[in-house]
Parts: structure tokens; sequence; C-alpha cells
């Protein structure tokens, strides 16, 4: 086998791959082994009819796309190797010359990690984000504990109001006819949380204990229920109990219930620190965001558009797999979002660019910089990840393979390459 570039444009390297006729025959005879039971020619028993007759039968080259198919791939992957190629994506293929007796000659067209020309990326002058924590936020999140810690009591002197949890009984019809799913009996409901139709929730404030009412309501255009969506409706509706929340006293002993310190002050400091702690990470975050953005703007390259798809395909995936998580799946939130995978992709794409743009003039600066993953540092990585995941760091090593260690160097290098870069910033 033999190879040469016969180009190199935006990015794209043109190959072109020469497997002399031995292999390529060979590779026929083998293709012809395999698949001879699977043809049935007249005057021979299935799968004992000669290569020569199988390929007069159905024509000569009936085997030709499981030979390519067969020497391509180790082909392709010896010239990327000669010639030393940074490949990101799958190649395009061309066959120019193929057929008995001759040499197999492939046209390949792949992309390539391109060429960046790094701009200014040290005393980059950037203002470092604000962190300070106010005491209006350390009181909004004592209150939210509060709420948390809240109780509701039972109450029958009074009508209902926002916020009331209750007990109701109910049956919605449409056109004077039941609905499957509109019926209940002591459903806890609790006034103002939206989880109800639009404009039944607001129609139980002021109704009494026991009194019995009938609410209209109109499902909604997009309703998840087709058969009801866009349709009025009436539920009969009585009030067996209510409930109105009653919140601690916020005092040292509300302290001693909801957490390990004494005091509401040492509470309120105690809250004041977490607070800090997650704004100073996220206006680190912020920072290098807007470092790494800047370097990227002062970089020059030529991004190859299968770099983005590969990018944009990645971050459909991650997608689909937040939406298990949370219970959904692409194909229902598509439906409900009327937007087809195609929109979704043309919508990701900007962010996709952004992102490989980002990782490129990282990649181009930790080169420059000589800045590599040290024994120490991975080790550090992994003991990191041996202890969120609860395991032996022994036991996580013997799971990785040597992909997975790569990926693990290239991340801790992007890291030390992202604090370099702040490191040599100036701070206003």
């Amino acid at each position: 086998m033999s190879s040469e570039i016969l180009k190199k444009e935006n990015s794209v390297v043109t190959l072109k791959l020469t497997i002399d006729a031995q292999s390529f025959d060979k590779a026929c005879k083998d293709a012809y082994n395999k698949n001879k039971t699977k043809f049935n020619v007249q005057g021979f028993r299935k799968g004992k009819a000669p290569m020569s007759i199988v390929e007069k039968f159905y024509g000569e080259g009936v085997f030709f796309e499981d030979a390519v198919n067969t020497l391509f791939p180790d082909a392709f992957e010896a010239a990327v190797k000669e010639h030393d190629l940074d490949t990101v994506a799958r190649p395009e293929i061309d066959v120019e010359e193929i057929g008995k007796g001759k040499s197999l000659v492939i046209i390949a067209d792949v992309a390539v990690k391109p060429e960046i020309t790094l701009g200014e990326y040290k005393n980059l002058t950037v203002e470092k984000p604000d962190s300070e924590v106010s005491d209006e936020e350390v009181e909004k999140e004592i209150e939210a504990m509060r709420e948390q810690n809240a109780r509701f009591v039972t109450v029958e002197d009074r009508e209902v109001k926002e916020k009331d949890m209750l007990l109701i009984d109910f049956n919605g019809k449409v056109d004077g006819v039941e609905f499957e799913g509109g019926q209940a009996e002591n459903y806890s409901i609790i006034v103002g949380s939206n989880t109800f139709i639009p404009g039944f929730e607001e129609q139980l404030v002021g109704m009494k204990l026991n009194e019995e009412k009938d609410l209209s309501v109109k499902f909604p255009e997009e309703y998840h229920a087709e058969n009801l969506a866009g349709k009025d409706a009436v539920f009969t509706v009585k009030v067996n109990e209510i409930k109105e929340k009653e919140l601690p006293e916020l005092d040292d002993e509300f302290a001693k219930d909801v957490s390990e310190f004494d005091t509401l002050e040492d509470l309120k400091a105690d809250a004041k620190a977490k607070l800090q702690k997650t704004k100073d990470e996220y206006a680190d975050r912020e920072l290098e965001n807007k470092l790494v953005k800047m370097a990227a703007e002062n970089a020059t390259v030529e991004i190859p558009e299968a770099m983005i798809d590969s990018q944009v395909e990645n971050m459909v995936y991650d997608f689909e797999y937040q939406l298990k998580y949370q219970g959904l799946d692409l194909e229902n939130y598509l439906k409900f979002t009327n937007m087809s995978i195609e929109g979704l992709k043309e919508q990701m794409r900007p962010d996709a660019k952004s992102r490989v743009l980002n990782s490129l003039v990282i990649e181009a600066i930790s080169k420059s910089e000589n800045i590599e993953s040290t024994e120490e540092d991975l080790e550090q990585e992994l003991a990191k990840m041996a202890e969120s995941y609860k395991m032996e760091v022994d036991k996580l090593k013997s799971t990785l393979r040597p992909s997975d260690m790569d990926y693990i160097k290239d991340t801790v290098v992007a890291r030390k390459t992202v604090e370099f870069i702040k490191g040599n910033a100036n701070l206003q």
C-alpha cells in the first residue's frame, strides 16, 4: 500500500491511497468465502458455486464493496500515521480505480485539526467579577431555610387565601361529559403553585370550608392530552380542608433545630461563608471564560465544518442524556417545543463553534508554553475522581482505558493552561 497527499486546503487533506492488485484480489476472494452461502446459482447447491460463476451470474463487481470495506480502514490508518495527520472527522472517499487484477485507488478527503496563529494571550486586561455577598442575600438564604422548615396548620374560620394548602374533591367535565383524569378526592394542592390548569387555582381563593363550587377553565391549546387541548371545561370543586403555612420564629432555637449551630448569628455566618464560596467559584469561572474568549478572539484559525458538526453531535447527545435524567426524552421534547432535530442542531451551532475555537486556542497555548500533565497532576486528578465515585484509586485505575487516561491528561493540561492565562492577566 502506498499513499500520497494530493492537496491540503482549508484544513481538509486529500489523500490518494493505492492498494496493490494482489491484496485487492485476495480481499475479493475473502469476501467470496465469507458470503458464498448467500448466493443461489442455478445448477449449484447453495454456497457451492465457484467464485468465477458467482461473478459471472451477479456481475464482476459483486465482491468489490466488501473488499473495499475490508482494505480501506487499515490503509487509511497507515496513511494517517505516515503523514502525521491529526484527523478530526471520518473521511469521505471516492473509488478512483477498481477492478480484478488492478490496483485499488481511493481518494479520501479528511478534515484535520487546523493550524492556528495565536494572538495576545498574556497580559490580558479584564475586570474581576464582583463576588461580594450582601446582607440581603444572606437574609434570603435564611428565609429559604425558614420556608423549608415551615409547617401547615389547619384553619376553619376563614376563606381560602394564596399559599394555602387545600384538600379538595373535584370532578371535571367537557361538554357535560367526564373525562379521564378529571376526578379526584382529597387532592392536595397549594394555591398559587400553578400546578393546575390556568385559572383553576385563582378561583379557589375566597372559597370556604366544605363549600362546593363550579370553576370554569379552558385547557391550553398545546395541552399534552390532545383530546382536551383548547377545550372549555367545568370542574365541580369541594373544599375539604384548609391549611395555612406557619413559619418558625427566627431565633437561636431555630438555628439549633435546622443546623449544628447554637445561635442564629452563627447560622447566618455559616450561610454567608457558603454563599461566598459559591459566588467566588462562579466569579472565577466567569473570569476564566472571559479570558479564554479574549484569547480566542485574538487568534486566527479557520475551523473545519466537520469539527463543528462533531461538536454539535456531542452537544445533542449530552442534551438527550440530561433530558433522560429528568425523566424526559428528546423526541417528546422536540414535539412539545415544535422543533425539528435539524432546528435544534442549528440552534446549538454557534455555541459549538465557540467551544471548538476555545479548545483549539487552549491546546495551542499549552504547546506554546510547554504546559504538560505531570505524574503528580495525574495522581491528584485520579484521587479526586476516586473520591467522587467513592472508589479506591487503584480500583478506578483498573477500569480506565488508555483513551480514558489520555482524556484525563488533556483535561489537566487544559485546566493548567487556563490557570496560566489567568495568572498572567491584568485583573482590575
